[in-house]
Parts: C-alpha cells; sequence; structure tokens
C-alpha cells in the first residue's frame, strides 16, 4: 500500500495498562514499522495507575514517558492513538472519552463488560467514524498468519459447505485451587470468567473464519473454584471457570465452544476445526505456525491431514517477516494488529474487527449467560 495520505508527522500512541496485554502492545508498537510499511509512530506514554511500576514499565519497553491519569492524555495534542488495556470494567468510560476527544481507538476484547456497556461504545465510534476517527477491538487471533489462511481457504470454497465447527480454549492457570485472587476472577472487573476472557476469542473465531454469524445459542457456566486466597484471606470467585455453549450460524452450520481455565495440561489452546463437505480444517495455537487441511476430493489411498506450515511468504503477513520455515511466535499477532490499524488509518478506512463486531461477540457472550441462568433455553441473538 502506498501511504500517500500518511501525517509526516508520527502518531503519538498512548497504551493504557502496563502488565500482560501492555506489554504485549508496547512490543508491537516498538517494532510495527521496523517490518511493515506503516506510518511512524511513536510511544509516547504508557499509562498505570502504580507510579512506579508504570515508569518501570514505560522504561523498559520502550515508552517516553509515563503517567497515571489517563484523563489528562486525551487533552494532549501529541496524542493520536489511544491503545486500551486495562481491565473490562475500564473499557466503556476510557473509550467513549477518548473517541469523543477525537483519538483512534483500540481496544482489547472483549468490548466491555456487558452488553449496555459495549452498545453505548459503539455508538461513540459510529459518531467519531464521520470525523475521521477510526476504532478496533483487539481480537488478535484474527492475526495469525494460519487463521487468516485458514479463512481465505474457506471463502475460496476448499471446504465446500462448512457443517459444524469445534472451537475449544483450554487454559490451566487456575487450575491450582491456590492460585492468588486477581482482577479476573472479580465479576466487577472482569465481568465474566472464562466466558469473556477466552470464549470472546473462540466465538469471534467461528464468526471471522465463516464470515457468518451467530443466530441461536445454549450455554453453560460452571466454577469449580468457589474461593481465592485474597490480599485479606479468602475471597469469594465470582465468576465462572469455564463455560459451553452451542451455537446456531445464519448460514446453516453448528458450533460447539469449550473454555477452561482449570484445564491441567492445557497451556494455552485454542483449538479450532471447521467441517465441511469438501474437506476439513484443524488448528491448535500451541502449533500456532501450524495448519491442517483435509481434502476429501482426494482418493482413498492418499487421503489425511496434511501439515501446512505457514510461514511462505505468500501466506498473510509472511512476507514482512523471515525466511520459509523460520517460525514466528504469539507475539507477532499484536504486530499484525498494529499494522492493520495503522493502514487503516492512514487510508482512512474502518478497521476490522470494529466495534460493531466486537458487540456482535458481546451479544453471543450476553446470551450464553442467559442460557446458563436459564438452565439450557435457547436465546435468539437480537438483530439474526
Amino acid at each position: 500500500m502506498t501511504l500517500h495520505s500518511v501525517p509526516r508527522r508520527p502518531l503519538g500512541v498512548a497504551t493504557i495498562g502496563y502488565e500482560f496485554m501492555g506489554k504485549a502492545h508496547s512490543n508491537a508498537w516498538r517494532n510495527v514499522a521496523a517490518f511493515f510499511d506503516v506510518p511512524a509512530v511513536e510511544q509516547k506514554v504508557l499509562v498505570g495507575r502504580d507510579a512506579a511500576k508504570v515508569a518501570e514499565a514505560a522504561a523498559r519497553h520502550g515508552w517516553a514517558e509515563s503517567a497515571i491519569d489517563w484523563r489528562s492524555v486525551l487533552t494532549r495534542e501529541d496524542i493520536n492513538i489511544v491503545d486500551i488495556c486495562a481491565p473490562g470494567s475500564l473499557h466503556a468510560e476510557i473509550a467513549i472519552a477518548a473517541l469523543e476527544a477525537g483519538k483512534h481507538v483500540l481496544v482489547e476484547k472483549p468490548l466491555a463488560n456487558s452488553l449496555a456497556e459495549s452498545e453505548a461504545m459503539t455508538r461513540a465510534a459510529a459518531a467519531a467514524r464521520v470525523n475521521g476517527v477510526q476504532s478496533m477491538v483487539g481480537f488478535t487471533y484474527r492475526r495469525v498468519p494460519a487463521l487468516a489462511l485458514a479463512r481465505e481457504l474457506i471463502a475460496e470454497g476448499k471446504l465446500g459447505e462448512v457443517r459444524q465447527v469445534r472451537a475449544a480454549y483450554l487454559q490451566d492457570w487456575l487450575a491450582d485451587e491456590q492460585a492468588p485472587m486477581t482482577w479476573r476472577l472479580r465479576k466487577d472487573s472482569a465481568g465474566s470468567g472464562a466466558l469473556g476472557d477466552i470464549a470472546s476469542h473462540a466465538i469471534d473465531q467461528i464468526q471471522f473464519l465463516l464470515n457468518d454469524s451467530v443466530t441461536e445459542v445454549s450455554g453453560r457456566l460452571h466454577t469449580f473454584v468457589s474461593e481465592r486466597p485474597g490480599p485479606h484471606g479468602p475471597e469469594p470467585v465470582t465468576v465462572d471457570d469455564a463455560a459451553w455453549a452451542t451455537l446456531t450460524l445464519a448460514g446453516g452450520a453448528v458450533a460447539s465452544v469449550e473454555v477452561s481455565r482449570v484445564a491441567l495440561g492445557r497451556r494455552n489452546a485454542l483449538q479450532v476445526e471447521v467441517f465441511g463437505t469438501l474437506g476439513s480444517l484443524s488448528f491448535d495455537l500451541e502449533s500456532l505456525n501450524e495448519l491442517r487441511f483435509f481434502d476429501a476430493r482426494q482418493s482413498g489411498r492418499v487421503q489425511g491431514f496434511s501439515r501446512i506450515l505457514v510461514t511462505e511468504p505468500e501466506h498473510p503477513y509472511l512476507d514482512a517477516w523471515w525466511p520459509p520455515g523460520h517460525v514466528l511466535g504469539w507475539e507477532h499477532s499484536f504486530t499484525h494488529q498494529a499494522r492493520d490499524f495503522l493502514l487503516a488509518i492512514a487510508a482512512g478506512t474502518e478497521p476490522s474487527p470494529s466495534f460493531e463486531e466486537g458487540l456482535a461477540v458481546q451479544r453471543v457472550l450476553s446470551a450464553v449467560q442467559e442460557s446458563a441462568a436459564a438452565k439450557s433455553s435457547l436465546i435468539q441473538i437480537p438483530g439474526s
């Protein structure tokens, strides 16, 4: 892409949140212009509540300065992009204020902690877009080259008509009952547990890969460990440890979703299988450079899943990186995300996933919660 519309002055970035996601996003902003032909960026300020810790993180990750008040950052003329990596309870307030201040906004998934907050954010994004202000939600796994390739193959008809999808996202970082309390285990800060944290990724992948939308949901939630060690003694866990759902899509496919943060032995296993009338695809994030493809049109003598090592320059995003066979890592998807967001800003086009797409996922999450509370009722998705 020729960046004829790129401003001469680098785009100033402020990232709010400096721990896990803040670190991943910082790495992306630091490296994106070194590998991709995108507008230049400057890491202006890293924002967090603990002055000493955020200052240390800013120095380590390449930021010019740190701050503890995100509101003051929004008034700065040298800030063009606000990147929100704070807990979900803060997403709506920060994103809406940033959009109203004329800042482009990237916000981590899920879009917000509630459907009402997500709807308010989407309205703010639509209003800001009229003035050329862009917004995007960080469903980063769309930028894993193997999954981007899977979407291309499905769109090309390599699988024929898709019938079934199986998506599982399994982790074990909470398998130990003595694992300490964190904000992710409190409903007021996280909204939900495994559901919003990792089922949001699985649901987005299903809709992304099939370019389709969920119309019906049946779900179940479960908390296996109801109490965790807190800073002042035992504290109740107010979110789910695991979730299950069956989804019906507008195109006729049926999908199953299973997520857990107590699945011992599974460190970070996002597994996706797509089954069609002509073929199948299989992916596991723990082998993120590989996509497995089954072609039913081959003779029975040679049928079987073939391994595609997704490192060729013609594969999505790979022309900017290393020679074939030199694998990428988990962190590269964040660099790809920054690249796509910057190109959309430069072109004045709406990036994807938009807040509207984030809202669509939030509607499914809300329906899973509603179905779980009603004990297996089938929930219709509004607008489907």
